[in-house]
């Protein structure tokens, strides 16, 4: 087995590899989209509720739901208030 990455943290693996933005990328969008469907678990709203409720389609719940589609902060935000919650953005 190789030693090279051996004390390394995966974020210097990745940018090493030259996909780290890309990976936190993906792991933003699914941990935003994992926390829109628990949040319309726990208020037990159905995509087709969720939809009535953002004067929206189904299947436009849909997208917001899969982390490989690109939503707009608006309608995160949109998205959020119907459930509850808030967005919350900061740099690092």
């Amino acid at each position: 087995m190789s030693q090279e990455h051996m004390g390394s943290s995966i974020d210097d693996f990745l940018q090493e590899e030259g996909i780290l933005e890309e990976a936190q990328t993906l792991v933003v969008k699914e941990v935003v989209a994992w926390q829109l469907a628990e949040a319309m678990k726990t208020r037990k709203i159905s995509k087709s509720k969720m939809a009535a409720l953002l004067k929206t389609s189904r299947s436009q719940v849909d997208r917001l739901l899969d982390p490989q589609n690109d939503i707009t902060l608006g309608s995160l935000q949109r998205a959020a208030a119907v459930v509850g919650c808030r967005v919350n953005i900061e740099l690092v």
